[in-house]
């Protein structure tokens, strides 16, 4: 990792046109409309590793299903598993089921603003916390993502691997202005998809190009196409164990009730063994439940029911 001495703060004027930039030209989310605390953790669950437009879509449906945190604690993990569809990476619907229980136990059905309260969630990490707290909240803290990390380090320091985790941190909870945490979060967000992008940075369009460090060092250049190393083959998605996995899911949801379903092999090109390794790793994370008395050779298998 590389360093810098005494990285520039986000200057104000910098900060305002940021959220000038956002007024103007921000996405607009559907969970952007509201403050509370449970639409906005539910939001946050969503969005990670999901394109924000269908993280969107889906919070609507979820929330009419389950609209509070009580409502969510109180049913089963297969109805919200259900309820997550589309979405993938299902073990975030089933660490938000298990944060709700844990809200309704311990914080008496609140979602807490406090981070360390926050982090303590299941499936709750520092991101998270952070922008549960600055957006429900209102609390002056940033919410480091990797677009954000990209911002905010570009900004002060020329580029982000020249900071530490404990100095963004600290620069990025530093730049959130006064009573505006909630649209902050949103705007650097936006700006680092959408314009601050990883290989080829808008910086002509850029609302903080006169204050940014990376923009001064490499000028035009930054939104020029450059060559880029050959990549090696990627795995078909289908030949993935993820997709093996989010099939088998979808298999069970489509099962009406508690009532268990045979996995039958070949699922794509993924064989009886592969299935195996699959059902027993969704199994060792809560997310399937097996009957493990059923006959040889013959798999059962169901969403949890509790």
């Amino acid at each position: 990792m590389g360093s810098v001495e005494a990285p520039l703060a986000v200057p104000d004027p910098a900060r305002e046109a940021v959220l000038e930039w956002y007024a103007r030209a921000g996405r607009r989310l559907s969970f952007r409309a509201t403050a509370d605390p449970y639409a906005v953790l539910v939001s946050e669950a969503m969005a990670q590793q999901t394109q924000a437009a269908r993280a969107g879509e889906a919070w609507t449906r979820f929330l009419d299903a389950f609209p509070t945190v009580a409502a969510l604690a109180a049913a089963s993990p297969a109805d919200v598993l259900r309820a997550w569809r589309g979405l993938g990476y299902n073990r975030r619907a089933t660490n938000l089921w298990r944060a709700a229980r844990t809200i309704v136990a311990n914080h008496d059905g609140r979602v807490p603003s406090g981070i360390q309260a926050l982090e303590a969630l299941p499936g709750v990490g520092p991101y998270t916390a952070r922008a549960v707290a600055a957006i429900a909240f209102g609390i002056p803290v940033g919410a480091v993502d990797t677009n954000v990390r990209r911002v905010i380090g570009r900004i002060t320091a020329g580029d982000p691997a020249a900071l530490d985790r404990a100095t963004l941190q600290s620069l990025a909870d530093a730049a959130v202005p006064v009573g505006r945490s909630a649209d902050w979060t949103h705007a650097v967000m936006d700006l680092g998809a959408t314009v601050c992008t990883p290989g080829r940075p808008d910086c002509a369009g850029c609302p903080v190009r006169s204050w940014c460090r990376y923009a001064a060092q490499v000028g035009e250049r930054a939104a020029a196409p450059t060559a880029r190393e050959p990549r090696p083959p990627r795995t078909p998605f289908p030949a993935t164990t993820r997709w093996l996995r989010g099939r088998i899911v979808d298999r069970l949801r489509m099962t009406a009730g508690d009532g268990w379903s045979v996995i039958e092999a070949p699922i794509g090109a993924h064989d009886a063994a592969a299935v195996r390794v699959a059902l027993d790793g969704l199994a060792g994370e809560g997310l399937v439940e097996l009957d493990r008395t059923s006959q040889p050779g013959r798999l059962l298998a169901r969403l949890p029911v509790a």
